[in-house]
């Protein structure tokens, strides 16, 4: 038989397209808004996705959470996390205490120590540890804290953690949210969902767009007892992940003055700077989750000095000035997020 003349099979080509065309079209369903909640890790969590079907199971979200509250919880007395630091010389780790114990090694030597997950001693000797307490600790305790602090003093080893001394007790609090935003993430995209935003305790990651096309609008609102409009901001994001850290929710009152949560593993004392609050943004939740509140630790200027030049992270500052008036400010790459 002789074969097609050229004319022909293109004309066939064509017509073959048209089909395939026009039966996708067909076939294409509008993505529909889903949306699941539920609490985990001691605070609420949402995620909404955009797709043809309801795809995701609250259940199998639960599981995640617990497999990771499992691992990292410091509430569970016979999480991975509370093994380990009852342990004389560490334990073996799972697969999501690894991953963020990697992380917080990698911030730590970033910045020097001003990231420290070792602080747990000096967190529950302020009182805003599992054992809550409104004692003021006397500085002979906080110099035996501190002796049980440094991120050096632990050592990854294959899969297990390894402490050189015994007193050495993490907390993953201030990374394992961010952590856990991401894995959430993860398993929305394992399932071919690529236009989402998943939120666990304020800290959030987004990616694509909703379904009329727009971006992710998400709110930053000035702490409550700073109201001001101004400070109210919004922001678009079609990816990456904004997690924020402050000092004006939880806090303590010793006397006349309230103290921070947010406390410096190098000198045992919680931080008494400019912050008032700090929103970043970077590619992962888990950065941006341990950075925000290396940021409130650092202070304004070196802040923003780290932030200079680059490109995988940006910031948004409240703070006080020098005449506790309150002012914002924001790195260079965190602008392009403000709605105009």
């Amino acid at each position: 038989m002789r074969g097609l003349r050229w004319r022909d099979s293109c004309l066939i080509l064509f017509i073959i397209a048209v089909f395939i065309s026009l039966t996708s079209f067909n076939y294409r369903q509008p993505l529909k808004r889903y949306q699941l909640s539920g609490f985990a890790q001691g605070t609420t969590w949402q995620l909404s996705y955009y797709a043809s079907d309801s795809v995701i199971l609250k259940s199998s979200i639960d599981s995640i959470l617990l497999e990771i509250d499992n691992s990292m919880s410091l509430y569970k007395p016979n999480s991975l996390i509370s093994q380990f630091n009852m342990s004389v010389k560490g334990i073996k780790l799972d697969s999501h205490f690894k991953k963020v114990m990697e992380k917080s090694f990698s911030i730590s030597k970033e910045t020097d120590g001003v990231f420290d997950v070792t602080v747990k001693p000096l967190v529950q000797a302020w009182g805003f540890g599992a054992k809550a307490s409104n004692k003021t600790p006397a500085a002979a305790e906080i110099v035996n804290a501190l002796a049980c602090v440094g991120f050096r003093k632990l050592e990854l080893k294959d899969d297990s953690l390894v402490k050189s001394k015994s007193c050495l007790e993490v907390d993953l609090n201030g990374i394992a949210q961010g952590y856990t935003v991401d894995v959430l993430s993860q398993f929305l995209e394992m399932h071919a969902i690529n236009n989402y935003l998943v939120e666990l305790g304020g800290e959030i990651r987004v990616k694509g767009i909703k379904s009329d096309g727009s971006g992710f609008k998400i709110g930053i609102e000035s702490p409550e007892e700073h109201e001001n409009t101004s400070m109210k901001k919004i922001i678009t994001l079609n990816d990456g992940a904004i997690t924020t850290s402050g000092n004006y929710r939880q806090y303590k009152t010793h006397g006349n003055k309230k103290v921070s949560h947010l406390i410096n593993s190098r000198t045992g004392y919680p931080i008494d700077n400019e912050m008032i609050s700090v929103t970043v943004w970077a590619r992962d939740a888990i950065t941006a989750d341990g950075f925000d509140n290396v940021f409130m630790n650092m202070g304004m200027k070196k802040s923003l000095s780290f932030l200079e030049g680059r490109t995988d992270m940006a910031a948004y500052f409240i703070y006080l000035k020098e005449d506790k008036s309150i002012a914002d400010t924001s790195s260079a790459g965190f602008y392009k997020f403000f709605n105009n």
